[in-house]
Formats: structure tokens, C-alpha cells, sequence
């Protein structure tokens, strides 16, 4: 009873759809990039803190890197660590909006993301392309579609967030058993920190990538409910992220 007060078909669903689109060559790789996204913007602005962005690269395998000179010691530390953990907090907020009937306003806060990069950070062409592309994809949506249309595309790039997250912060935390020294974020935050390895940066992620899905289940964010939606408009180095 208390699993089916939390749970529903229709999460596993689109879960299962999310899982299944990722797969697929280019294409998934292509709608893989929205979480590259997030997770580099992350990056971006923590740095604005104190540090400074030069710029984010968006590339064809759904990588991303963020390029910034260094700043003061907590600044870096701040933006090494908002990446996952950024990419967790808004696969939890995009259900967290669907539960609130509150899809247009999931697709305005993805689409100021969008539009942000577009203008200020990424150059690169494919970088370019994906924002211009994806940024149409959304407005299509606010001008033509229709409330399920809506509703179902949200949910479904709500749950490539929500597997993205988990996928690639396992993803780190195996590299930073396997590699310690090629683990991206989680050896940066080994070589600022020093008496924490990789490895348990690693580990960090992964968890707090299953705390938030856990989060997630306890305040019933995936019991979703029948899509009906209400149209209210209420750093002197340089290093990679």
C-alpha cells in the first residue's frame, strides 16, 4: 500500500522510455546532452561567484567541459562540486514541477538555461546547433502543443534528467575506482582538498545522486497524476571541469 501511495505505472513508464530512447545511437546521445547541459551550467554559475567562465563545449557524444580560470581555493571547490550535484537537484525539481501541474514553467526554466549558453558560453558548432535546436524544440511547444503534448514531452526529458544523473554519477564513481587520476570532477575535488581521494568524491556523487531520487519517492514526486495542466504564467590557470 505504501509503495503504491509513492509509485505508479506511469513513472516506471516513462522511465523505461527515457531508458530505452538513451540507447539508441545519435539520438540518444542527442537528448543525453540536456543533463550535459545542466551539469555544465552548474560549473558556470558557481564560478560566477568569484571565478570567471571562458566558456562550454557541447559535443556530439554528450560530453561537455567547461572551461575557467582559477579563483580563490572555495570558489573551485564550490564549482567542481555543483556539476552532479546540480544535475541531481533539477531532475528533483523537474518532478517536483510535473507533481505542481507547473509543465510550462519546467520547459521556461530549461529554455533560460538554454538561452543563457546560447548567448554567453558555448561556441563551439555542435554546441551551437543542440541549443538552437533543443531552444526550438521548447518554443514549438509553448506555441503549438497541446496540454498532453506538453505534458508527455516534459516527462519524458524529466526522466532522461532523472536517469541521467543517477547514470553519470555512477558512471564517476566507477572511474574513480578504476582511474582515480582521469575522474574528471571527482579528481579535481581530490587534488583541492587533498586528504580526500578521488574515490570518495566518487562516492559522494553517486550517493547524493540516489538521495535526491530517494527524496524524490518520499514526498511522492514519482506518483504522477493524469497530466491535466493549468496555463498559469504566474580562474590565473586554466582548468576543465
Amino acid at each position: 500500500m505504501f509503495l503504491k501511495e509513492k509509485l505508479n505505472m506511469k513513472f516506471f513508464l516513462f522511465i523505461g522510455l527515457a531508458f530505452v530512447l538513451l540507447q539508441i545511437p545519435i539520438i540518444g546521445d542527442y537528448f543525453r546532452i540536456i543533463n550535459t547541459v545542466i551539469h555544465e551550467s552548474g560549473h558556470a554559475f558557481m564560478a560566477l561567484f568569484g571565478g570567471n567562465i571562458e566558456s562550454i563545449s557541447l559535443y556530439m557524444n554528450a560530453d561537455g567541459i567547461t572551461h575557467g580560470t582559477e579563483s580563490i581555493w572555495i570558489i573551485n571547490f564550490i564549482t567542481c562540486a555543483a556539476g552532479y550535484t546540480i544535475a541531481s537537484l533539477i531532475a528533483f525539481v523537474s518532478f517536483w514541477l510535473i507533481k505542481m501541474k507547473k509543465n510550462i514553467l519546467f520547459i521556461d526554466m530549461l529554455l533560460g538555461v538554454i538561452v543563457i549558453n546560447l548567448i554567453v558560453w558555448v561556441r563551439n558548432p555542435y554546441g551551437l546547433f543542440w541549443l538552437a535546436s533543443f531552444g526550438l524544440l521548447f518554443l514549438g511547444l509553448l506555441i503549438k502543443g497541446s496540454k498532453e503534448v506538453i505534458h508527455n514531452i516534459v516527462l519524458l526529458i524529466a526522466s532522461v534528467l532523472l536517469v541521467e544523473s543517477v547514470s553519470t554519477a555512477y558512471d564517476i564513481f566507477v572511474i574513480s575506482l578504476i582511474q582515480p587520476h582521469a575522474a574528471g570532477d571527482a579528481t579535481n575535488l581530490s587534488q583541492l582538498t587533498g586528504f580526500i581521494p578521488a574515490q570518495g568524491w566518487g562516492i559522494f556523487f553517486f550517493a547524493q545522486s540516489i538521495f535526491f531520487i530517494f527524496l524524490s519517492f518520499i514526498k511522492g514526486l514519482f506518483r504522477l497524476g493524469e497530466g491535466v495542466i493549468q496555463h498559469n504564467y504566474p580562474l590565473d590557470g586554466t582548468k576543465e571541469y
